[in-house]
């Protein structure tokens, strides 16, 4: 296998079997994703692909098919293999955050570590805050997250899903329940990482979403329908134009 692929595909299919019918979800994807990419994966409901993301996440077998991570073949593994290799080199981040609400910052990036059953991180604390700090919030890691803006609560999870450095971030709607600036600075955040060489994975239905993104590949009906690089959007001049816009109108305000 190329040591530039992180993600290999070829010919996945899955379906399911619902009483006498059966559901087909994937009907023969072959992706290759390289290191360092940052790729949005699109299409709407029923296109397949929160069925193909279950897959490269390790959270479901193909029905058919081989899936290589990082050149591990991951579809003839094991469950306890699997899960291993899953915390290893996938870090997620979710839509909703899946953040503990009485458990402080620093505690929920720990948590990956405490299922790590080969004990690779000694200091998971010491860890955990190096994840805080690399994501902006250094200075919060004792803070609960209803003490967080939504903002900083996926900041929170995005440094869990980096705290055991995987090769890569699967991330699945994760601006889902953000509001439009809120969006923005969180891929602000998503394409500096990936400027720093972590290959990551975006689930979105959004196009504004898709085009921070450097590759989109779109599904419909289980297959790929699309598979192009773009020149990406900068998230942070979006977001300093979009700042300064609201600058003015608040200088409007105070003067009328």
């Amino acid at each position: 296998m190329d040591e530039s692929v992180v993600i290999r595909t070829r010919g996945i299919t899955k379906v399911y079997t619902m009483g006498t019918n059966q559901v087909h979800a994937l009907r023969g994807i072959d992706v290759d994703i390289l290191k360092g990419e940052m790729v949005a994966i699109m299409g709407a409901s029923g296109s397949g692909k929160s069925t193909l993301m279950n897959i490269v996440g390790g959270l479901d077998y193909p029905t058919a098919g081989t899936y290589e991570l990082d050149g591990i073949e991951v579809s003839a593994l094991s469950k306890n293999k699997l899960a291993d290799v899953r915390n290893q080199k996938i870090g997620f981040v979710f839509q909703g955050f899946n953040l503990l609400a009485r458990t402080t910052a620093v505690e929920n990036v720990e948590l990956p570590l405490l299922y790590d059953r080969l004990g690779r991180v000694r200091n998971p604390r010491e860890a955990a805050v190096r994840a805080l700090t690399r994501v902006g919030l250094g200075d919060r890691v004792d803070h609960l997250p209803n003490e967080l803006s939504g903002g900083q609560q996926q900041r929170v999870a995005i440094a869990r899903a980096l705290v055991t450095e995987p090769a890569m971030l699967l991330a699945d709607e994760p601006t889902g329940n953000l509001d439009s600036v809120t969006t923005v600075e969180v891929m602000t955040l998503f394409q500096e990482l990936n400027d720093s060489g972590i290959t990551i994975l975006l689930v979105t239905h959004e196009h504004d979403v898709a085009s921070y993104a450097g590759r989109v590949i779109e599904l419909r009906d289980g297959r790929v329908i699309r598979d192009e690089y773009q020149e990406r959007v900068s998230a942070r001049d979006d977001l300093e134009r979009i700042l300064a816009e609201r600058r003015m109108d608040e200088m409007e305000e105070v003067q009328s």
